[in-house]
């Protein structure tokens, strides 16, 4: 019963960074889908949180949550294209969110800790980034 409950092998860890690069990926890209396919509605009712236009910071908040969530599924540079993701979520958590109850800022927050915890562990054995590292060691 103590190996059942206690086992660990590092495969279970490259399995659990692969659920957990994919399955928050595939959620932010249902978000990201949206913003595109009603991007002319939301072109001039878009948040502008940092000053840049609300037409800038809906392409960049499109390109955090469809395109580089698209590239997190893939496991393709992962670290690169979590920096957009991250400050994206930090930005609708703490300035587009920042003044209202925790209940509006949780959700940012969970996407938030996910890509920080992406960030230090690596995407893990089962992605690209996984599959060139390995390729290189020969």
């Amino acid at each position: 019963m103590k190996r059942i409950v206690f086992f660990h092998t590092p495969i279970g860890a490259d399995l659990a960074l692969l659920l957990l690069r994919v399955g928050t990926s595939v959620m932010l890209l249902t978000h990201g889908w949206s913003k595109i396919t009603n991007f002319s509605d939301r072109l001039n009712s878009f948040a502008d949180p940092i000053g840049l236009g609300s037409a800038v910071s809906l392409q960049l908040v499109i390109f955090a949550e469809f395109f580089c969530a698209i590239f997190l599924v893939l496991g393709f540079m992962s670290r690169i294209f979590l920096v957009p993701m991250i400050i994206n979520m930090a930005v609708i958590a703490f300035v587009v969110h920042g003044s209202d109850p925790f209940g509006q800022q949780e959700k940012a927050l969970m996407y938030l800790l996910v890509f920080l915890v992406l960030m230090l562990t690596g995407p893990g054995k089962f992605s690209l980034d996984g599959q060139i590292l390995k390729r290189r060691r020969y």
